[in-house]
């Protein structure tokens, strides 16, 4: 099997680093000419959680040639329609993107590609670019999990993505694949748009007293719209999130806010991917995760206002408004 990884940034070369660690050939790709130049030259060092350095195969997209049996998809949604449809290109016949991508893309991107060509793949770890050749792994080399499906009937292909992650660590096979995603969705909501809003860490966000309450309330809103959109939350990391987190009386929410701390433990050191696109002055992923929720709130009638007070939060340093600061959480209100 032909493998591609497009979008190698953070994510994506630590997964390029540790498939090519277990022996898979894999074809890293990006548009960074410095990162793909030092690929080349002295192969993709991974540090953080684990150390170590492997050669690898990279490419710009320009470089690419043949067909592709599996070609994960790691980079930015913002622009997914044009890179599915360049990837077409490189795709073979029986192929399939596995977009590996936060939020809920697999719709767009099955209606370009085929529901039969599109598989998705939550992704429960993180990583931060580092430049030239090397990503730090920020969360525990023991949480390295992936959860894998579809949203619209089993596919073939599904067996042969599993056998690749497997390299390098656990994987899911998910019947309840939104449940799955939106799983994901929930965390990414309420800590990666708080770490880029607030530039402080996860574990920092679930620590912090101002902090982890307004993450509560974000899940709060995650967890009431999935109810209303009729979506079962499903596991992540085999943890149920709604029945730790979730809660309808003061003492449940007693136990929730006491228990965050704790769901974020393997990934205390992780920042959001956002926070350094906004630090260097480009437009971010927030539209894609937590104005899913709020695109979703809005069809079901359910209130969302703390996600949209973070999307708003965002927007005005995207506009050079506001700059990345712990004092932005202060700017949100948290319903009683």
């Amino acid at each position: 099997m032909r493998v591609a990884i497009y979008g190698a940034g953070a994510m994506g070369t630590v997964l390029g680093a540790h498939l090519a660690r277990a022996e898979l050939k894999v074809d890293l790709i990006s548009r960074n000419k410095q990162h793909i130049s030092a690929l080349k030259k002295h192969g993709a060092k991974i540090c953080g959680t684990v150390n170590f350095t492997v050669p690898v195969f990279a490419y710009l997209p320009e470089e690419m040639t043949g067909k592709y049996d599996v070609i994960f998809l790691m980079t930015k949604q913002r622009d997914n329609e044009n890179t599915v449809k360049f990837l077409l290109n490189y795709l073979a016949d029986d192929g399939v993107i596995c977009t590996t991508q936060n939020g809920l893309p697999e719709r767009l991107i099955a209606s370009i590609c085929g529901e039969e060509r599109c598989i998705g793949c939550a992704v429960s770890w993180g990583a931060t670019f580092i430049g030239e050749g090397v990503a730090k792994l920020t969360s525990s080399p023991d949480k390295l999990t992936f959860a894998i499906g579809s949203l619209y009937k089993n596919n073939p292909h599904i067996y042969a993505v599993q056998r690749i992650l497997e390299r390098m660590g656990k994987v899911y096979l998910c019947d309840n694949f939104i449940g799955a995603r939106w799983a994901k969705l929930s965390v990414n909501c309420a800590f990666s748009s708080l770490s880029a809003l607030s530039g402080l860490t996860f574990g920092e966000i679930a620590k912090g007293k101002k902090a982890k309450k307004i993450a509560q309330a974000i899940l709060k809103e995650s967890f009431d719209i999935a109810k209303a959109s009729g979506v079962k939350i499903d596991k992540i990391q085999g943890h149920d999130i709604v029945k730790l987190l979730n809660y309808n009386n003061p003492v449940k929410r007693a136990i929730s806010l006491a228990l965050i701390p704790l769901t974020m433990k393997k990934h205390a050191n992780l920042q959001s991917g956002m926070l350094f696109d906004l630090l260097n002055g480009k437009v971010c992923d927030i539209d894609f995760l937590n104005g899913v929720l709020i695109n979703y709130a809005n069809e079901c009638g359910v209130g969302a206002p703390v996600n949209e007070r973070v999307v708003e939060l965002i927007h005005k340093i995207e506009r050079g408004e506001l700059t990345v600061s712990p004092n932005n959480l202060n700017l949100i209100k948290i319903p009683q």
